[in-house]
């Protein structure tokens, strides 16, 4: 897989969530991902597509992860995974897509991406617009962890 896919997008994952939610992200060892199943309770999943290649990213978060991000974008403490933390999920997920695509236009790397789509739960399959294995990295905030993951063609 090549590099100048994946850093754009895990530059954006850890910018937007310093920037936007003030907290301190910590970031593991990428490897490939083994099974189907999303490593968090709550994923937000989009689609790239361009010319040259497709791609999907999906990131993950641990229900203790995006409850301190929730609480730190949007000022208010939440107990459990609710509609506002879909929505704010969704919108992390567009925010971290724009921001590499940004990146990627610097690059001459043109993406179209697609709206993206929330799966609540570990049980059903996260399935990639993409056949390949995902990349996937685990990172982290005081509260959790969460995962990043990259398939590209």
């Amino acid at each position: 897989m090549n590099l100048k896919y994946i850093n754009p997008l895990l530059e954006a994952t850890i910018n937007v969530l310093t920037t936007m939610a003030m907290v301190e992200v910590s970031r593991g060892k990428p490897s490939i991902k083994v099974g189907t199943k999303p490593l968090g309770d709550i994923t937000g999943l989009i689609e790239l597509a361009g010319a040259d290649a497709q791609g999907s990213l999906a990131i993950s978060f641990s229900e203790a992860a995006i409850l301190e991000i929730t609480e730190k974008m949007l000022g208010e403490k939440i107990d459990t995974i609710d509609n506002s933390i879909i929505d704010l999920v969704g919108e992390v997920t567009n925010m971290i897509t724009g921001d590499a695509k940004r990146t990627y236009s610097e690059q001459g790397i043109e993406f179209d991406l697609t709206i993206p789509s929330v799966q609540l739960g570990r049980e059903q399959d996260l399935v990639h617009s993409v056949a390949g294995k995902p990349i996937v990295v685990p990172l982290s905030v005081a509260s959790g962890e969460f995962y990043i993951e990259f398939c590209f063609s």
